[in-house]
């Protein structure tokens, strides 16, 4: 079976505008989709990127004209400015990387739960409350905000060595065989790759 490694962060708006097309694309090509959360601000500082604020005037405008473009063509509702963003986006990631090494729940659904809850819903995704009921309503327990801390952040440390490692540099990022797809424009790519006609 083959292996996609799933790069992202629940606060990169272009992780949410991904929605489920990553889950249907692994599924249409039995292939298993490896959930891989990363650090935003480490990655950008190890791979030469800038956090939004420090970005130009004109690609912060340009920004915003795409995310407005890109959600009407996804249909899903945006808020370009959210009321919590930026915000901590360690607590949700050790609770992905709990919830995936728990199993049992829809881990897809989690992470499109979590990315709403901040792009759509204005909500605060480090508050264990948002993220309990982004768990429980994806079939995971909600304990898991507790007892995932430990293997959460030592997993979440070597995501980021393996994302730097693997060449990633944005989100969400997709690699499989070697072969890297960069952002929620490129999952028609990611799929005709894996139909060996790219």
């Amino acid at each position: 079976m083959r292996q996609i490694d799933y790069y992202f962060t629940v606060v990169s708006p272009w992780t949410y505008l991904a929605g489920n097309r990553p889950v249907e694309i692994a599924a249409r090509h039995g292939a298993s989709l490896r959930y891989k959360p990363v650090d935003p601000g480490a990655l950008f500082a190890r791979t030469g990127g800038l956090p939004l604020p420090q970005r130009h005037e004109s690609r912060q405008a340009y920004r915003l004209q795409e995310l407005r473009r890109q959600s009407v063509k996804a249909g899903m509702p945006l808020t370009p400015k959210p009321a919590f963003f930026p915000t901590n986006p360690a607590p949700a990631a050790y609770a992905i990387i709990a919830a995936q090494e728990a199993g049992g729940g829809d881990l897809g659904a989690l992470v499109q739960s979590l990315c709403a809850a901040c792009w759509a819903e204005e909500r605060n995704v480090a508050e264990d409350e948002v993220i309990a009921e982004c768990l429980t309503r994806a079939g995971f327990p909600a304990s898991l905000t507790m007892s995932g801390m430990l293997i959460g952040a030592e997993t979440y440390g070597r995501n980021l060595e393996d994302a730097v490692a693997a060449g990633v540099f944005g989100f969400p990022f997709f690699v499989v065989d070697g072969e890297c797809f960069w952002g929620q424009d490129r999952l028609e790519d990611l799929d005709l790759f894996l139909a060996g006609k790219l």
